[in-house]
């Protein structure tokens, strides 16, 4: 490594102790906004269709979207609760031939049963109380373009039925109608139950399930792709600084970890909330989120002995009442029990104990 001196410059004539601490914040205040940079790139690389990721995972559901979306496919898109995948029905509709065309959407776990059939197929004049005019359903608007069925799962079976004829014929009859209407949609269906599971209780069509599942995308919850947690967060603070009108420059280390060991059970959905939640209270450049609010939810204790729970309890109130509710720090209850901060305020939680109790009480041995 080439030294000032070898480069012909005497550092102790040209700078000051001033200049040089001055030197070395401006180099860190670049480096920091290089890493940003870096960051900006590294995201806009990483994102496919609004698919935000970079992971094996993730890059496995895109490469199936990309080898399915030209073709005509019915697509089943299985997944938890909150994972994206009507982003992943999206962007097999915007890489298909019917980009252009309606992509429309329908949420079975939403609409009442007793309607479902009128909102895919339509209805006549007549067909029921309130019917006072003919009404195109959502496959016949849909024409030409894609229809998503979000929770499939909770499609009633006699719509079942008329959803599979769309698929096997091409037709369907509005509600109270007697005329077969062709039509061309491609159907994407997604469901977080298990439909094996319906089918064998008799709550799903076993042959529909054959016609749905002819390309199946499973899309992996977030706690399996943890090297796309900090991207996802990065995106929704990008997304909600710009709609607040706010400016983060960095995120807060122990906000980064938080994010990174956090299980989501939410998943991508739960993520959001927190972060447009955090985003609310930021005041400042660095962006934080609190960490009660990424604590694991208790769990029943299965296997103890009810006397080692209430012995827990005593040590650990006993604990709380020589410091007065403190936790944390040299004087806390936590070093008292030897026991990490973390895992304590887990115990108290899984306790149902009422540390604040303990802060009320001093205060008016105080007084």
């Amino acid at each position: 490594m080439m030294s000032a001196s070898s480069l012909g410059l005497d550092v102790s004539d040209r700078f000051t102790d001033d200049d040089a601490i001055r030197a070395s914040t401006e180099i860190n205040r670049e480096l920091d906004e290089e890493t940003l940079d870096l960051r900006d790139e590294v995201l806009s690389t990483s994102m496919f269709e609004e698919i935000v990721g970079s992971s094996e995972a993730i890059c496995g559901v895109t490469a199936q979207v990309l080898r399915v979306a030209p073709c005509d496919a019915t697509v089943l898109i299985t997944g938890e609760s909150g994972t994206g995948k009507e982003l992943i029905a999206r962007a097999i509709h915007k890489r298909s031939r019917r980009s252009r065309a309606v992509f429309s959407r329908m949420n079975c776990a939403v609409t009442p049963p007793s309607l479902i059939a009128a909102e895919l197929f339509g209805y006549e004049r007549g067909a029921f109380t309130g019917a006072n005019q003919r009404h195109a359903g959502r496959f016949e608007i849909a024409n030409h373009g894609t229809m998503f069925l979000d929770e499939i799962g909770e499609m009633p079976s006699e719509t079942q039925v008329a959803l599979l004829r769309v698929l096997q014929e091409r037709e369907f009859e509005r509600v109270g109608g007697t005329q077969s209407i062709p039509v061309d949609v491609r159907v994407i269906t997604a469901t977080n139950c298990d439909l094996p599971s319906a089918i064998r209780s008799g709550k799903f069509r076993l042959d529909l399930f054959y016609r749905l599942n002819v390309f199946p995308i499973h899309v992996p919850p977030l706690r399996e792709r943890p090297e796309d947690i900090l991207l996802l967060a990065k995106y929704f603070i990008e997304r909600y600084a710009a709609k607040g009108d706010k400016r983060i420059r960095r995120v807060e280390k122990r906000t980064a970890e938080l994010l990174e060991g956090y299980h989501w059970p939410g998943n991508i959905r739960e993520l959001q909330n927190v972060i447009e939640r955090a985003m609310i209270l930021c005041d400042s450049d660095t962006f934080f989120v609190e960490e009660a609010w990424l604590q694991p939810e208790a769990k029943p204790w299965v296997g103890l002995q009810p006397a080692l729970i209430n012995q827990e309890r005593e040590l650990i109130e006993a604990a709380l009442a020589e410091t007065r509710g403190r936790v944390s720090g040299p004087e806390g209850a936590a070093r008292r029990l030897g026991v990490p901060r973390s895992t304590l305020e887990y115990k108290i939680q899984s306790l149902r104990i009422d540390k604040y109790r303990y802060r009320v009480e001093a205060s008016e041995l105080s007084a």
